[in-house]
């Protein structure tokens, strides 16, 4: 694999989706910051504090979540679509290195969108006074950018192999159950249809456990709330593998495919 290769094609991944004005979803991050301290307070006379950090850093999840599908799904399949792909493999660039090349950047339209709200939502609570544990919140932010960037891989293996409607679909789907995977196990104890308990488990077993990636709710309340060191390392190990994982499959059937 060609390196120089792969940060050329992430850098033109980079600047096609800034050209899509994809980023202008900071923007729209920061009106609705805005309209939630106006509005919080009028709902919320003595909690709109603790109301506000929570809300930020859920529709910076959400609005980072949308990114990562839509650009993901899309980094592979809409080339598929429109046949340029065709162009693209005539060329001297291995088909590993598109896809690492479209991941990277990929990635980096994340960290930028990422950086870039977590310095406005940090700016709000300066502007306001409200007092947050600044240590727990970035490092939110990071496992957020990590949990982004596996359902980028989920996206753009999807993306491989069918529709962007599909592919978009699967996504959000494999987002929803994988944030809920260990309550489905629990419950499926609970079941007396062995069926259930089966199904479940292989659910936990093939989908990524989302919620080890998840600190929103413990940043909040600070450092004491958040998982030992060595629990997030081994968070952002599980997450690295699965990533890589998800990466590799998607290399492997992008090879197979004629085009």
């Amino acid at each position: 694999m060609n390196f120089g290769r792969v940060i050329v094609l992430a850098s033109n991944v980079f600047r096609e989706v800034v050209r899509d004005r994809i980023l202008y979803i900071i923007g729209f991050y920061a009106l609705i910051l805005a309209a939630a301290l106006l509005l919080l307070p009028e709902f919320a006379a003595t909690t709109e504090d603790k109301m506000f950090l929570d809300f930020g850093l859920a529709v910076m999840s959400f609005l980072g979540l949308i990114v990562a599908i839509f650009v993901g799904t899309g980094l592979i399949n809409k080339e598929i679509e429109k046949r340029t792909v065709l162009l693209l493999i005539a060329k001297p660039l291995s088909r590993s290195e598109l896809i690492v090349g479209k991941y990277f950047g990929a990635l980096a339209v994340l960290a930028l969108l990422i950086v870039t709200m977590t310095v406005i939502y940090l700016g709000f609570l300066q502007f306001r006074n409200i007092p947050y544990p600044v240590a727990s919140l970035l490092l939110a932010a990071i496992f957020l950018f990590l949990q982004l960037s596996l359902i980028t891989a989920v996206a753009m293996t999807l993306g491989v192999f069918t529709s962007s409607l599909l592919a978009t679909a699967l996504t959000f789907a494999v987002y929803l159950v994988g944030n809920f995977t260990k309550d489905l196990l629990q419950l499926s104890r609970l079941s007396s249809n062995p069926s259930i308990g089966r199904i479940t488990q292989a659910l936990y077993v093939v989908l990524p456990d989302l919620s080890r990636l998840d600190l929103k709710n413990q940043a909040v309340y600070g450092l004491a709330a958040l998982p030992d060191t060595m629990s997030l390392i081994l968070n952002v190990v599980y997450g690295l593998i699965y990533t890589i994982l998800l990466l590799a499959i998607a290399i492997f059937i992008f090879s197979q495919r004629e085009f």
